[in-house]
């Protein structure tokens, strides 16, 4: 009987640890730094503009809807975050700059960058 609890208890050990390794920590999640518009590379502001304006954008995928998986932006429901590419110059790729904004695509609420393909984001401050 001892035994059996034992390996319960390592068992629900094991899980808390997974699920804690699979989430970032709740403060990842909630506290964003912001980042002044003027303080972005002179691409993201041309993004930001195109936003505004409706495009067009250079990428095929600009514009589609970003799902928040990292859980990294406050939550909210599916089709609220738009993402955008931020070109990277020398990159043969879209590299990994982007532009998430919630809300209505050309008058969003909110905009975040991140120059790290979503590991982070900053909340862009007008």
């Amino acid at each position: 009987m001892e035994d059996t609890r034992h390996r319960l208890l390592a068992a629900a050990a094991g899980f808390v640890l997974a699920a804690a390794v699979c989430l970032p920590p709740a403060s990842a999640r909630t506290t964003l730094v912001d980042v002044a518009v003027a303080s972005l590379p002179a691409q993201a502001r041309d993004v930001l503009a195109q936003i505004r304006s409706g495009g067009p954008f250079r990428y095929e995928r600009d514009g589609v809807v970003f799902g928040n998986r990292e859980h990294l932006l406050p939550s909210k429901p599916r089709g609220h975050y738009h993402e955008y590419t931020v070109p990277t110059p020398g990159a043969s790729d879209r590299g990994a700059r982007r532009i998430v904004c919630g809300g209505a695509k050309r008058t969003p609420d909110v905009c975040y960058y991140s120059d790290d393909h979503y590991a982070s984001f900053r909340r862009i401050r007008e």
